[in-house]
């Protein structure tokens, strides 16, 4: 294919050597000439393992040529990939007068080209980017229609300094946004033999991915440090500890725990954040990441409280009552804290789960209730039904499968408030309300 690279920076410069090498024609764009004239003489802007090598390889079999042109470079291209910077503004918001300067060249080109040509970010950007900006700029630019005169996708990429090239080859995934399926067809097939999933979906959702990517693994520095702070002040190997921990594929290192829901609870998680995080202040440790966790989970339950209310309803049901499906375990469940606070506030609340049951119930979950919340068990109820009748709002607290269906049994003035996405096949969104979905 012919493809045409905006930004002979890092990702640029990458991208432009891998897909020279493997057979496309490519053209590097870049205002700065220093830039094009090194690219053209068959060297490396960037310092990075093995990328001189291929440059030099490429640039000698023709397959890589740098112009500062964008018209150029549109006219003998049917795809473009877009990977200029984005920096932080000085409020932390992004800058993107890079990719819009860049947008208004294409548009400007495009304008006088009849081929279908598509127009690729590959630069990281804030949901709605490309929408808000690409798109509208491109157009007027152009004086033509995204998804009709040409295309637009959003390919994040995920490439580490010092193993750039080798990440190319071998990416975790390859993401793809599209406007529409010709453009995402045409992108697709650059990344055709590599050996990586390939997942297309909306632009939104591939430009949030790379975001999520990024401060996860902030996070996960951020969390391995203050570990080690706890460890190292207690003489214990860090290393040691976090080798074992990363063992763990099954929880530790895995998609679990981290799918959008409610806030946790039980027996474990509340009560052993606490107690670290106390051993960390009687060190007199620095933890701001572990010292977050409880207050971050208090606001969830905050805005689960703050859904109903919004629902302005009086007459409530909650279906799932205990921290977690096929359990009775209610201590510190983040529904019996929801629950008493509505209470407080005169709602009229009807609790059904069949797991939690007075008959039934022995030992300390029988004693949690009728000792620490005995006004909450006398809210619930035997039956689904009897929540269905009685709510105007329902709250789904847990994944139990009987909640599933619970569509069908609406009624028109009846609102539901999903706190776990127990129910796939959402009705209108007058209806339905995730929280945080």
């Amino acid at each position: 294919m012919h493809i045409s690279i905006f930004g002979l920076g890092y990702v640029g410069a990458v991208s432009a050597a891998c897909l020279a090498k493997e057979g496309h024609q490519v053209i590097g764009v870049d205002p700065v000439k220093v830039k094009v004239d090194i690219v053209n003489s068959g060297r490396t802007p960037i310092i990075e393992k093995d990328i001189g090598d291929i440059i030099e390889s490429v640039v000698a079999e023709g397959k890589l040529s740098a112009v500062s042109d964008a018209k150029e470079a549109i006219e003998k291209t049917d795809l473009s990939l877009v990977c200029v910077g984005t920096p932080s503004q000085l409020n932390g918001n992004l800058d993107t007068s890079f990719v819009r300067r860049v947008c208004e060249n294409i548009g400007a080109a495009l304008k006088e080209k009849d081929a279908f040509h598509v127009v690729v970010i590959r630069s990281t950007i804030l949901p709605g980017t490309i929408n808000t900006v690409v798109i509208p700029v491109l157009e007027t630019s152009s004086g033509k229609v995204a998804g009709k005169d040409f295309g637009v996708c959003n390919n994040p990429e995920f490439l580490r300094e010092g193993t750039a090239v080798y990440d190319f080859y071998h990416p975790p995934k390859t993401v793809i946004g599209e406007t529409d399926a010709r453009s995402g067809d045409l992108l697709a097939s650059i990344y055709e033999k590599l050996d990586a999933p390939m997942i297309r979906t909306k632009i939104e959702v591939a430009e949030m991915v790379k975001y999520v990517d990024n401060v996860w693994h902030a996070l996960k520095v951020g969390f391995g440090n203050e570990i080690g702070n706890i460890c190292k002040s207690i003489d214990v190997d860090s290393h040691d500890v976090m080798d074992i921990f990363c063992k763990d594929t099954k929880l530790n290192i895995s998609p679990y725990y981290l799918k959008p829901g409610f806030a946790f609870g039980g027996s474990c998680l509340p009560k052993d954040v606490r107690a670290l995080t106390y051993k960390g202040k009687s060190l007199d440790l620095t933890l701001p990441i572990l010292n977050a966790i409880l207050p971050s989970n208090v606001k969830h339950i905050e805005k689960g409280i703050r859904m109903v209310m919004e629902a302005d309803h009086k007459k409530i049901g909650f279906l799932g009552f205990s921290f977690k499906a096929g359990t009775d375990d209610l201590r510190e469940s983040p529904i019996v804290e929801m629950i008493e606070r509505l209470l407080g506030k005169g709602y009229e609340i009807k609790i059904y789960d069949k797991n939690v049951n007075l008959a039934s119930l022995v030992g300390a979950n029988k004693d949690f209730i009728l000792n620490r919340i005995p006004h909450i068990s006398k809210l619930m109820v035997q039956t689904m039904d009897e929540v269905m009748d009685h709510a105007e709002t329902i709250i789904i607290g847990n994944q139990a499968t009987e909640f599933r269906d619970l569509t069908r049994h609406l009624r028109n003035d009846q609102k539901i408030i999903d706190l776990v996405r127990a129910i796939d096949n959402q009705v209108s969104n007058e209806s339905y309300n995730g929280i945080c979905w």
